[in-house]
């Protein structure tokens, strides 16, 4: 329950299926004034918000953002300055590749109430709904996540590619553009290029897309196939420790089974 107004929520809406935001997510989305959210969110979770919400959409394509970061920290700002219950919506979790950061310290700074709702990351649930686990006892006991966007003032990749060549399974988010970049500096680096990669397009909606192949191989492959983002790409042994076929996504409710469980 809020017990305050003119405060800034600031909820992960999970990695896609709106199924996966958090309880406690659906309900700040039924109380909001405002919601602003980004462009990666499952829209039907908008539809937990009230008529008389006023939902803003400050979603941001690659090479162009139709309202700058700054923009977006000032929204915040005014509508809670007004009283209003203000959700900032966010795709995953707001603290992985988000910007949530920025925005609570905006908030902060400007004496408004910033509270933290975690969502489901896709960096976990991606490989999770193509029955890939990051870790697995036996083969991989680390796993690194990493962003695979360049920030614009930069000419290549500022990552250590020796020091992630080192980790059993590697985790890429925001890479489709780059990962042809991303693979050959692991390769230079020594991490073998017969090791296993799978790319997962659009993971946990309806029409996700999976694909497998290796280190030198993936970059070529994924082009073939047209993968587009939003893409997970896992990196390491993990990615063959799984059968494919055995895995179906989205997961359906088994009626029965309930019906059992419940003595209906």
């Amino acid at each position: 329950m809020i017990c305050r107004r003119g405060s800034v929520y600031l909820v992960g809406a999970g990695p896609g299926d709106p199924e996966l935001i958090t309880v406690r997510g659906m309900k700040l989305l039924q109380q909001a004034d405002v919601v602003i959210h980004d462009r990666l969110i499952p829209t039907e979770v908008l539809e937990y918000c009230r008529n008389t919400t006023l939902i803003i959409d400050v979603g941001k394509y690659p090479d162009h953002h139709r309202i700058s970061q700054d923009e977006i920290n000032e929204l915040l700002v005014i509508h809670a300055r007004r009283g209003d219950i203000v959700v900032r919506l966010k795709g995953g979790d707001p603290f992985v590749f988000g910007r949530g950061t920025e925005e609570m310290e905006t908030c902060l700074a400007a004496n408004i109430p910033c509270h933290v709702v975690p969502g489901i990351s896709s960096a976990i649930a991606g490989p999770s709904a193509a029955g890939i686990p990051v870790t697995s006892r036996g083969i991989a006991r680390s796993f690194l996540v990493v962003t695979g966007q360049t920030a614009p003032h930069l000419k290549k990749h500022e990552l250590d590619f020796a020091a992630m060549a080192q980790i059993d399974t590697v985790v890429l988010l925001m890479a489709r553009k780059n990962l042809r970049s991303i693979t050959h500096g692991l390769i230079e680096a020594g991490r073998d290029p017969q090791t296993p990669v799978a790319c997962i397009e659009r993971a946990t909606f309806a029409d996700q897309r999976v694909t497998y192949s290796s280190l030198y191989e993936i970059a070529d492959q994924i082009d073939q196939l047209g993968f587009a983002n939003p893409m997970v790409t896992v990196i390491g042994e993990v990615a063959t420790n799984v059968n494919p076929d055995l895995v179906e996504w989205p997961v359906e409710a088994n009626e029965h089974y309930f019906a059992l469980e419940f003595g209906e």
